[in-house]
């Protein structure tokens, strides 16, 4: 099963960070998906091991692909509970993406680029 674009993204603006580069093309994911254009509230929660890694929610007043961008990075970089995330660490992680929309709640998970159960 192909990993969501939303999950993607968060992937990608971890991946931007870790490797000193810019490599999202947001104008091409706006023209392609026009729903990252919509406000919608985010939660990005990263977990290693099954425990919380690193968090942050958006303010809500972003589009939801800016709203990725800053979540994914900030929870990986800048939650002050926990140094910022090793290139290591971020093969291991999950990473879980919650959206607050209008018709309710919806949470998705990507499952960790490398796994440690050797499955």
């Amino acid at each position: 099963m192909s990993r969501s674009v939303l999950l993607q993204l968060s992937r990608d603006s971890i991946q931007e960070v870790l490797q000193a580069q810019n490599s999202i093309d947001k104008e091409a994911l706006l023209n392609a998906h026009p729903l990252l254009r919509q406000t919608i509230k985010t939660t990005l929660n990263l977990y290693l091991n099954n425990e919380l890694r690193g968090s942050y929610v958006s303010t809500g007043n972003l589009s939801l692909a800016d709203a990725i961008i800053i979540c994914a990075k900030k929870a990986a970089f800048e939650d002050k509970a926990f140094t910022p995330i090793s290139t290591s660490e971020y093969l291991h992680c999950e990473i879980e993406l919650i959206l607050d929309t209008p018709e309710g709640v919806i949470a998705e998970k990507d499952p960790a680029i490398l796994s440690d159960t050797g499955s």
